[in-house]
This record gives C-alpha cells, structure tokens and sequence, in this order.
C-alpha cells in the first residue's frame, strides 16, 4: 500500500462492488481515512460546506473490525435516513476499547453523485489492523 503521506485512501477494482483501502499512523485515523475513502467512492464533496456537527459512538466489539464496520454502517445509515454525509471526520479512542466520531455533515443534495451509492459493507475480505507502517483496512461495499 502507497505509504508516501503516511494517511491516504484508494479505490481498488472490483467486479461487482467496491472496494476501498485506508491507511493511517494509528487504528482511529486509519478509520477516519476508510470514512474518507467510503464517501470519495460515490460523490465529489469539493463544493459542500460543511454544516452540522454529528457525534457516534461506537462501543467496543469482539475485534477492531466490528469497530470499522459500525462506523462505516453508521455513515450509510445516515445518508438513507437523514440525508447527510461527512466531509470530515474526527475519531478518538473512548478509553473503554471502542471509538468516539466526530463529523462535519453535508446535505446529500449539496453533493455530486459520481458513482453507485454504498447498500452496505461487506464482511467478505474484510481486513483491519496494525500493520508494519501503523494501520490499514481493506472493505468491499456493497452497491
């Protein structure tokens, strides 16, 4: 995975879906990056200012993961049901194992869609956890 800024994100082909890497010094940036990497796969947030600030908190699950998948979850769950998206996203620790989000939000209207809109996260080949650079996460997103 390309390490030259230390954070980045991408989108890999794939035959039906979508899939996305991020990267990332520490497990919550690396998160903040697949949040990044979720939402540059369906619209191009240049002109959205961000609006409302939104908070998640994500408790701890069985492995850091579950953590991924539920934000990411979380970011879909709101677009379907409040009309909103992060333009940027804040994650720290909560002391207990699990994370605590942060987000500027934009109107899903305020954005231009360039590409199939996310159903869901699949489980299948999903991977996140320390690597030998910091962190980095691979999901496929159903569309």
């Amino acid at each position: 995975m390309p390490r030259a800024s230390g954070r980045g994100h991408r989108r890999l082909p794939h035959t039906a879906d979508v899939r996305i890497e991020a990267w990332a010094p520490t497990r919550q940036e690396c998160v903040a990056e697949a949040v990044a990497a979720l939402v540059d796969t369906f619209v191009d947030p240049g002109g959205a200012r961000p609006g409302a600030r939104r908070e998640f908190h994500a408790p701890a699950g069985d492995d850091d993961a579950d953590l991924l998948v539920g934000v990411l979850d979380e970011v879909i769950f709101r677009m379907e049901t409040a009309g909103e998206l992060p333009l940027h996203t804040d994650v720290a620790d909560d002391g207990a194992g699990g994370l605590r989000v942060r987000w500027r939000t934009a109107d899903t209207d305020a954005v231009e869609l360039v590409g199939a809109v996310p159903k869901a996260v699949s489980l299948h080949g999903l991977r996140f956890g320390p690597d030998g650079a910091g962190w980095s996460c691979a999901v496929t997103l159903d569309v």
